[in-house]
């Protein structure tokens, strides 16, 4: 089981890294990263902790990166007019 989870984590950080021309899939690569670990975090404690709390804690911070990463992504549309990330002048 942990093999499998595992191995979502790894995929999801190869998608992470291929997938570089909208952020908008960045964004969900990165979600997928986070529910990867979150699956990972949960098996641990379910197996060597009774107490589950801390993984009210690390939701409430996962929810929040994703909040923060839309509302990134919206202010961009806005000003940008698309979601590319070639579009960002770093320069």
């Amino acid at each position: 089981m942990f093999y499998m989870f595992m191995y979502m984590y790894i995929m999801s950080l190869f998608s992470l890294m291929l997938i570089r021309k909208h952020i908008f899939l960045c964004l969900l690569s990165l979600e997928f990263v986070v529910v990867s670990l979150l699956l990972m975090l949960m098996y641990y404690f379910c197996l060597f902790f009774s107490s589950l709390y801390i993984m009210v804690i690390l939701m409430v911070f996962f929810v929040c990166e994703g909040v923060l990463g839309l509302s990134v992504m919206v202010s961009m549309i806005r000003c940008y007019g698309n979601d590319y990330l070639n579009s960002l002048s770093l320069w």
